[in-house]
């Protein structure tokens, strides 16, 4: 492991999760790092071997650190997937208050770096922090925001490297192999069930992406090489890198799943203007709010620079709409 002594410590928490096992599951198999694994069911782990000798289970609530005060003393590293949101006080509790506890709890003398997990949605195009995130976001958006804010502050903010993924898909459709099914790979098979309509329409529109197994990617590399100071132009103490493919339209989204199901595409569509959005919301009664006529309004969620796994010399597992939908286990048929 270049630049660590070996083993290193590397504490992941929200190991349960979809970004998390894979995370969990790259370290065990390409390194010799002992990991410190924070969730709340170990039953919901099924990417890796609780058992394993090279893992440590951490059983509970991230908001209650205190019963592994000294393993977090002890992490060389750590990457902080956990989040909450939903319920407005858990989120604050989670995706604030329990991050300043966590890093409260670590040795400064020990730790090296903090991979934290923040969401690409609270960025603009220049990676800069949106005011709207502030102004009009869910409880979800409003505390990731509050809470970088308060990491380019934190004594700790120059080992800090804070990642932003975009659009994450991971697991299986159907839900088997080891993998949890992220929100947005579920999605995909009500997607294609609606492909129907959503062949006619057109929307100005695009977005970044990116696979679980390349975030995980990413974090492996940046945990497994020597830290160094904020290397990105034009940022604060806390390096920010956004983690996604290049930018696709949805226009074109909707064209590459038409392939992969082998249904017809109309040559022309119903362009989707900002009145006619408002009049299918109001004629639906769909519950919108401010966060969501934001993004309603914004449409191109797109960043520069980005960070596939490319940047950093790496191969991305899944680097095309297709290898999603290969990987997704997406029927080519109804």
């Amino acid at each position: 492991m270049s630049g660590l002594a070996a083993p290193a410590r590397i504490l992941i928490t929200g190991a349960s999760g979809c970004v998390g096992q894979h995370i969990a599951e790259q370290l065990l198999r390409e390194t010799d790092a002992q990991l410190l694994l924070w969730l709340r069911d170990p039953a919901k782990l099924t990417a890796v071997p609780a058992d394993h000798p090279r893992i440590t289970l951490l059983v509970g609530d991230l908001r209650d650190p205190e019963p592994h005060r000294d393993q977090i003393a002890s992490a060389n590293r750590i990457i902080h997937t956990a989040t909450a949101w939903g319920d407005p006080e858990r989120a604050q509790q989670v995706n604030v208050v329990a991050v300043k506890q966590m890093l409260a709890a670590t040795d400064p003398a020990v730790l090296e770096q903090v991979v934290y997990f923040s969401t690409a949605s609270i960025l603009n195009r220049d990676l800069e922090l949106l005011p709207e995130a502030m102004a009009y976001g869910t409880e979800y958006i409003q505390t990731k925001a509050q809470c970088l804010q308060q990491l380019e502050q934190h004594p700790l903010a120059e080992r800090i490297v804070a990642v932003f993924p975009t659009l994450v898909f991971g697991g299986r459709v159907d839900r088997s192999g080891p993998f949890p099914t992220s929100y947005l790979t579920e999605g995909l098979k009500e997607g294609a069930r609606w492909l129907w309509l959503a062949k006619w329409l057109r929307a100005d529109a695009s977005f970044h992406y990116i696979h679980a197994a390349d975030i995980a990617r990413v974090c492996v590399h940046l945990a497994t090489t020597a830290h160094h100071p904020n290397p990105e132009p034009g940022q604060g103490a806390v390096r920010r890198l956004v983690l996604g493919q290049s930018a696709v339209t949805v226009n074109d989204t909707v064209k590459r799943l038409c392939r992969w199901r082998r249904s017809w595409l109309p040559p022309v569509g119903v362009d989707l203007q900002g009145w006619l959005i408002e009049g299918l919301i109001k004629l639906l009664r769909i519950e919108v709010n401010a966060w969501d006529r934001f993004s309603i309004r914004q449409r191109h969620f797109v960043h520069e620079p980005i960070s596939p796994p490319e940047r950093f010399g790496l191969v991305s597992h899944a680097p095309s709409l297709e290898a999603v939908f290969e990987d997704a286990g997406l029927p080519h048929r109804g």
